[in-house]
């Protein structure tokens, strides 16, 4: 969420085109009961970002196997380290 707004403070969107990104994704998986919400969110963030050029959907992917393995590698309650 936070990520979400400070991308739209910075100017990377509009809220309404936020709106309609969120809007699109959600649509996608109509027999979603709500518990994919933050599924979409990041979906819908992504399209954005990758759309823009802000990251290319590489290095999103990269990034994201980074912190899956940084954090299976973390001891419960101990700090994720990237």
């Amino acid at each position: 969420f936070a990520l979400t707004l400070k991308l739209h403070e910075d100017g990377a969107f509009t809220w309404p085109e936020w709106a309609q990104a969120l809007s699109a994704e959600l649509a996608r998986d109509p027999d979603d009961d709500g518990a994919r919400y933050y599924d979409h969110w990041v979906a819908a963030l992504e399209g954005l970002v990758t759309a823009r050029n802000l990251a290319a959907r590489s290095e999103l992917s990269a990034r994201k196997d980074a912190w899956k393995d940084a954090y299976l590698r973390t001891p419960h309650g101990k700090p994720v380290e990237l």
